[in-house]
């Protein structure tokens, strides 16, 4: 099977590494990126959706997230694992934490959402938003690879591109967030309606408005980012072999499924 993976803020310089598959034209126009294959990564089909390096870049509510799903299922993907650049919300969460979350909240609005219409109704069940195998894979990956992750927690997605006020963020962790961050959403959800299984992980930036220093310049995030790519990637390249054969890790709910945290 092949994995679709889905970067921004991280994973940006993969570009460079890469083969381009084919061109950005979709059904719902121009996706954010060429789908990249790699020599190094046989069967992962890379998307920034942010932009190719070098091109235009996207901000947050200006991605094409319907596009992007569909050109990573053309291209063959049969499973997404995503990375998201997050500020963190919850007390115990520090800068350059990992957390695999379960849940999520959409504070965005405006953004094409859904590829269902009037004529072609569909109504996906999503109570759990991120694809329970695709998640329990990425945690047996995490104790694979001897990474620490925080295994659960809600991610709050805001519209952006600004970030968000001290008062918003109170409301956000009154409403049990964990992290907040722009891109979750409608990812995941588009992700359900083409019946691509999708799991992320989200990398902490920096601390959410009221929670620490002021917020992150470009350069202090990049920082994080280049330290983290080592422990992302090791992750990453863990679940996509346990995606491949599935046996090999227990299924979430088994007694023998990683518990709230690996190391």
């Amino acid at each position: 099977m092949k994995v679709g993976l889905i970067g921004g803020t991280c994973f940006a310089g993969l570009e460079g590494e890469s083969r381009p598959l084919g061109d950005v034209e979709t059904p719902y126009g121009s996706a954010s990126a060429r789908v990249r294959a790699f020599e190094r990564w046989p069967g992962v089909l890379f998307l920034n959706r942010h932009g190719d390096d070098g091109g235009r870049r996207f901000l947050p509510h200006e991605v094409n997230y319907r596009a992007n799903l569909w050109l990573l299922r053309e291209r063959g993907a049969g499973a997404v694992l995503a990375v998201y650049a997050v500020g963190g919300i919850a007390p115990e969460l520090k800068v350059g934490d990992l957390v695999i979350p379960d849940q999520l909240i959409d504070y965005t609005w405006g953004r094409a959402h859904t590829v269902a219409t009037g004529a072609q109704p569909r109504y996906v069940d999503f109570r759990d938003p991120f694809d329970n195998r695709a998640r329990t894979a990425m945690l047996c990956a995490a104790a694979d690879a001897d990474v620490t992750v925080s295994a659960g927690g809600v991610y709050g997605c805001t519209q952006g591109p600004r970030l968000e006020t001290v008062a918003e963020i109170d409301r956000m962790e009154r409403d049990g967030c964990a992290v907040v961050g722009m891109t979750v959403m409608p990812e995941a959800a588009l992700a359900r309606e083409f019946d691509l299984p999708l799991a992320g992980v989200c990398l902490v930036v920096n601390p959410a408005a009221g929670r620490g220093p002021p917020g992150p310049t470009v350069q202090h995030v990049d920082a994080v980012v280049a330290d983290a790519e080592p422990r992302l990637a090791a992750l990453l390249r863990a679940s996509i072999d346990i995606l491949a054969a599935p046996a090999s890790c227990p299924q979430e709910g088994d007694a023998r499924a990683p518990g709230h945290s690996r190391g």
